[in-house]
C-alpha cells in the first residue's frame, strides 16, 4: 500500500512540474500586428520624402536634418502622443529649416493641435517664413470669427514675387479637442487640397498658383504664431498687427514631406499615429 501511494504522489508532482512549465494562452501573440492602409507603422508611409518631423516630445529637434529649435515661452505638456508643445500668448518656436524643406516645390504638412478658436485675432499654426513679404513663403492660420459650426482656414503659398492664399470655410468641429490638420500642393497638377483627421474637407486649384513652389527669400520655421508676430519680426515687410494672436493651445507630431501624399497615405498616417504607431 505505502509503495502504491508513494508511486500516486510521484505522479502528481511530475504533473504539477509540467503543467508549471506550460505557458498560458495569450491571444496576442497570434493576432495579426496592426495594419492601416497596408501600413503597421507611420514610419513605412512616404518614409523618403519626409524631410522634417518635430515630434515636440519634450525637445525641439527635427529629428530628420537633427536641428533643435529655439523656444520663446513655450514649455511641454501630455500631447496627442506622449509630450506636446504648448503655446500661449507671446509664445512661439523658431528653427531653420533644412535646404529639403526650403527647395520643397510640391509638399504635405500633417500635425496635431488642440486649441480653443479665435478670440482677438486669428491663430497662427505653422510657417516657413519669407524675409521679405506680409505673408510667408508657407504661411497657416484659423481666421479670426473661426468657430466649431464654421472653421476658416487660410494656407498661404509662396511663388516667387507672388502670394497666392487656399482659403477653405465652414469646416467643422476645428476646436477644443485634438484635431489633426493636413494640407498638400502639387505643382504636377497645381491642386492644393485640405484633410482634417484624415478626412479630405476639399481639393482645389489656388487661385493665380500654377505649377511648383518657388519659394525664395526663406526664412525660419515658426510654430505657433504667423512669422510677423515674433519679437523681432521674421519679415521686413511688417511687425506685429493688432488683429494677430498666437496658438495658446497644444501642436504636436508636426511632420513635413516633399510631395503631396494621396488621400489614403494621409488617412493612414492618422490612423497610425492615433493608435501610437
Amino acid at each position: 500500500m505505502k509503495k502504491l501511494n508513494i508511486y500516486v504522489l510521484t505522479l502528481a508532482l511530475a504533473g504539477l512540474g509540467l503543467s508549471s512549465c506550460k505557458k498560458s494562452f495569450d491571444p496576442k501573440s497570434y493576432a495579426p500586428p496592426l495594419s492601416v492602409g497596408g501600413y503597421t507603422s507611420v514610419k513605412e508611409i512616404a518614409a523618403s520624402n519626409l524631410v522634417a518631423y518635430y515630434a515636440f516630445d519634450g525637445s525641439l529637434v527635427d529629428s530628420v536634418s537633427n536641428s533643435t529649435g529655439v523656444g520663446t515661452g513655450t514649455s511641454f505638456t501630455p500631447g496627442f502622443e506622449r509630450k506636446a508643445l504648448q503655446g500661449g500668448v507671446n509664445s512661439y518656436v523658431l528653427a531653420t529649416p533644412s535646404a529639403a524643406v526650403a527647395g520643397l516645390k510640391s509638399f504635405t504638412v500633417t500635425e496635431w493641435y488642440n486649441s480653443p478658436p479665435p478670440s482677438t485675432g486669428i491663430i497662427g499654426i505653422f510657417t516657413l517664413a519669407k524675409t521679405t513679404a506680409f505673408w510667408g513663403n508657407i504661411e497657416v492660420f484659423f481666421e479670426n470669427g473661426s468657430d466649431n459650426t464654421n472653421g476658416k482656414v487660410r494656407i498661404h503659398i509662396a511663388k516667387g514675387g507672388g502670394d497666392y492664399t487656399f482659403a477653405v470655410d465652414n469646416v467643422l468641429n476645428l476646436f477644443g479637442k485634438w484635431n489633426n490638420l493636413a494640407f498638400s500642393y502639387d505643382g504636377a497638377t497645381s491642386i492644393a487640397t485640405l484633410y482634417v483627421n484624415g478626412s479630405k474637407i476639399t481639393a482645389a486649384a489656388v487661385p493665380g498658383l500654377t505649377g511648383d513652389a518657388n519659394f525664395t527669400d526663406v526664412g525660419k520655421l515658426t510654430f505657433g504664431c504667423v512669422q510677423f508676430m515674433t519679437e523681432p519680426s521674421q519679415t521686413t515687410a511688417t511687425g506685429r498687427q493688432d488683429w494677430a494672436n498666437f496658438l495658446t493651445g497644444q501642436l504636436d507630431e508636426v511632420r513635413i514631406y516633399n510631395k503631396a501624399l494621396s488621400g489614403a497615405e494621409v488617412g493612414a498616417i492618422v490612423g497610425l499615429e492615433g493608435r501610437g504607431k
